[in-house]
This record gives C-alpha cells, sequence and structure tokens, in this order.
C-alpha cells in the first residue's frame, strides 16, 4: 500500500521571499489584477509577497487607466490617498466605502445622493438599502454607500450606478477561474521565486488567451453576452487539443477562425444570468469575519425572486450659528473667536478654506491654534472638514463642485 501523501514544507528560497502569514503555515502569494468586467479580461496583473497589500499591489496598476475608464472597487481600496492617485489618471470611480465613515453632506440632490469632498476631490456618495426576497421565501436587507466621481445625478441616478456596482462581483469569476477551474485548488510547484514568477505568468498567458477566444466567439454571434461562455468548457477543449493533438489547425470542419474551442463554446452556452445570491464563505476560523453578525443570508445559494432598491436621502438640516452675548459669563475669548470665523465661513459659504487663509485673514490667531480649533468645531458638526487643513461653512450650492 502507498503511503498517504503529505504537504512537504516550501523550499528555503520561496519561504524567504514570500514567508507565512498569520494564518497560514506556507508562504503565500498576493496576486493584484485589473479586469475588464464585461468581458472578464485581463488588463494587467502585478503579484508578490502579502506585505505590501492589496492597495500597494493596485498602485503598480494605475499606469494603465484612461480617462475613457470607470474603476470599480470595493471597501479594501476605501483610501483618501488612492482615490486621489486614481483620479489623477484621469479615470472615474464608482467605489465602496466604508459605512462608518463621516462624511459631511454639502448638497442633497434630487435622486436622494449627496455631494461631498473628499481629499480636496468633488464626490458623489450614494447610501443604499437593497432588500432580497429568496424564492424559499428568505428575505434580508444590506446597506451600501458607494462613493463616486460622476457627480450628475441627472445624467447617472444613484439607483443605475449601485446596479451597475454589482457588476464588480465579475472580478471574482476571474480568480475562480484561476484558482479552480485551471488549478483545481492545486498550489503552485515550483520551487524557487524565479519559477514561481514563470509559473504565474504562464497561468495569466493562458486565462488571457482562452478569454480571447470565448470573446471572439460570442462577438461571431451578434447579441450574445460574454457571460453566457463557459471558461471551464474553452479550458477543457483547449486541454484536450493539447492532450490528443487533434484538431489543433482547423482542417475543413466548417469552424472558420473560430477554431474547434469557440465553436464548441458556442455549442453549449450558458443560459441567461439568473439572479442569485449567497453568503461568502469564511475557510479559515481565526479570521475575524468568521463571527460576522448573521444578517439572514442563506448560507448556500438561493435564488432571488424580488429586490428592492431604496436610496438612503441623508439629513441636512443645519446646526444654528453660535451666539454670543457681552452680558453673557462664558464669552470667552476662544467663543469670541469661534464666532468671528464661523460668521466668516458662512459669510462665504460656497469657498474653500485653508487654516492659514482663514488665520492670515484675522492675523492674531497662530496657525497651530487655528488648526486645533477647527478641528473641535468640525467634530462638533458646526463647520466641515473637507480634507487635510480644508474647511467649509455648512451651506454649499452645487455649482460649487460642477
Amino acid at each position: 500500500m502507498a503511503a498517504p501523501p503529505r504537504k512537504c514544507p516550501p523550499p528555503l528560497e520561496n519561504r524567504a521571499w514570500l514567508r507565512a502569514t498569520a494564518h497560514y503555515a506556507y508562504p503565500m502569494l498576493e496576486l493584484m489584477t485589473l479586469v475588464e468586467t464585461g468581458t472578464r479580461a485581463v488588463i494587467g496583473a502585478v503579484f508578490g509577497p502579502t506585505e505590501l497589500g492589496e492597495t500597494g499591489y493596485a498602485c503598480k496598476l494605475l499606469h494603465l487607466l484612461r480617462p475613457d475608464m470607470l474603476v470599480l472597487w470595493d471597501r479594501g481600496f476605501d483610501s483618501n490617498d488612492f482615490l486621489v492617485k486614481v483620479c489623477a489618471t484621469g479615470a472615474q470611480v464608482l467605489g465602496r466605502s466604508r459605512s462608518n465613515r463621516r462624511i459631511p453632506v454639502l448638497t442633497r440632490l434630487g435622486d436622494g445622493s449627496y455631494l461631498a469632498v473628499i481629499a480636496g476631490i468633488p464626490v458623489r456618495i450614494i447610501d443604499a438599502q437593497i432588500t432580497v426576497t429568496c424564492i424559499d421565501g428568505i428575505v434580508f436587507t444590506a446597506g451600501y454607500r458607494l462613493v463616486t466621481t460622476l457627480t450628475d445625478a441627472r445624467r447617472y441616478p444613484g439607483a443605475t450606478l449601485v446596479v451597475l456596482y454589482h457588476q464588480r462581483w465579475e472580478h471574482e469569476s476571474a480568480y475562480y477561474a484561476l484558482r479552480h477551474t485551471i488549478m483545481a485548488g492545486r498550489v503552485l510547484r515550483s520551487g524557487d521565486p524565479v519559477g514561481v514568477e514563470q509559473e504565474m505568468w504562464a497561468l495569466l498567458g493562458l486565462y488571457q488567451a482562452l478569454r480571447i477566444v470565448m470573446v471572439d466567439a460570442a462577438e461571431s454571434r451578434p447579441g450574445t453576452d460574454p457571460d453566457r461562455c463557459s471558461f471551464a468548457i474553452a479550458f477543457h477543449t483547449a486541454r484536450d487539443q493539447v492532450v490528443t493533438a487533434d484538431g489543433v489547425v482547423p482542417t475543413g470542419t466548417g469552424s472558420g477562425l473560430l477554431g474547434r474551442i469557440g465553436v464548441r463554446i458556442l455549442g453549449h452556452l450558458l443560459p441567461p444570468r439568473r439572479q442569485r445570491v449567497s453568503t461568502r464563505k469564511v475557510k479559515s476560523p481565526m479570521s475575524r469575519y468568521n463571527e460576522r453578525l448573521d444578517d439572514g443570508r442563506p448560507d448556500t445559494s438561493r435564488t432571488v425572486t424580488n429586490l428592492d432598491l431604496a436610496i438612503v436621502v441623508p439629513d441636512t438640516e443645519q446646526l444654528p450659528l453660535p451666539t454670543t452675548s457681552r452680558h453673557d459669563s462664558r464669552t470667552a475669548p476662544d467663543q469670541r473667536r469661534r464666532h468671528r470665523i464661523l460668521t466668516l465661513l458662512d459669510t462665504h459659504p460656497t469657498r474653500l478654506w485653508r487654516a492659514r487663509d482663514i488665520a492670515a485673514h484675522f492675523g492674531d490667531i497662530t496657525l497651530n491654534t487655528m488648526y486645533r480649533q477647527l478641528t473641535r468645531w468640525a467634530d462638533d458638526g458646526l463647520i466641515h472638514k473637507l480634507g487635510p487643513g480644508l474647511y467649509s461653512a455648512t451651506a454649499w450650492s452645487p455649482e460649487t463642485l460642477a
């Protein structure tokens, strides 16, 4: 009888390069890709040790962005610095933001969204509540907060952008095809960093080649959604051709430029995408997500029978401007200064003020004192802090961010 297979310790070269993580004893490679949601083709990819993090690797792909692109990202990329870097490329942004992030409401728009400024960049915030009804009667509600640089609510309604953001999950299909369809759950087998890089690029090259064939097959039949093309069929057909060396070059089969892979794809198109929902599984018992509160989502995939989307209208109630009286015993210098500064900001409601400009306007306030007091008043909700050292009054006009 043969002994059961055992996991061998990874080579020292890979361990020194990739290192082990807190939740996994073996070295892990972090892969970051820029994927087109319509075709799931890879525009660019970088990989390496996990220490750099998602945002660090994503910054290495920013040179691939163009002004005609709309970038979708999840909450892991919710960062002021990353937003600034993406917008510097000219690309538009539609990403998910943390629900506990305090974002001042500058102007409420007709569709329920509102204008704001993050790190000096004009953005629009969409708070949505999505109620899902499953075929077995399970009903649950989830909240989404989206941030976008598409500030025109008439041209880009909030509900339309929420539906569009759902396409971000197509990115996960690319990783599923790499890890499960091609690799079938296996780990990279190379014993040194050079071999790991070579193997990783080979996997990405194979994935991209198959995606190109799938898109060509879909485009050869007008009206065919690339979502209906099966990656598994494309992969297994290509594997069979390599193993049997049969049909590699079309020979009068009528397949034309598509080849055998394209013909097989079109002959086994998947049914149109149906609405379904399920909870993402957490495999590691040590993960902090393993103790996620039960929000009613089913543990297995369910067909969705009804989907209700509601844009949450923010509360834009303004706080009254503090007043002081010379007969009030609490009229201290700090309160008089606060009244002067808030009056100045309220007089120019559409101006973005820097702390140094306010201090220079009065001349009798040091810059350190100005920073400290403006931060405290922003925490109290009397003014808006729009970025590092950038403030405004509570009243804004829509033309300000146009």
